[in-house]
């Protein structure tokens, strides 16, 4: 399932990697798509919602 995200403290690359690394801890195979400019962030993933928002939240990101 795709699980799609607005993430408005994304700001650079490195946060798109600290993100990507907080998801694929969830689930190895996910597949991450972010974009810091538009704050968008696209989750290929088989994990729960639930689980993939928490991951985030814990890297120290706000989800909307």
């Amino acid at each position: 399932m795709t699980l799609e995200f607005n993430v408005p403290d994304l700001a650079c690359s490195a946060c798109v990697e600290t993100v990507t690394q907080a998801v694929q801890a969830v689930d190895g195979s996910a597949q991450v798509s972010a974009d810091p400019k538009t704050k968008h962030v696209s989750i290929v993933t088989q994990a729960a919602q639930a689980d993939i928002r928490a991951a985030i939240t814990h890297a120290g990101y706000t989800v909307a």
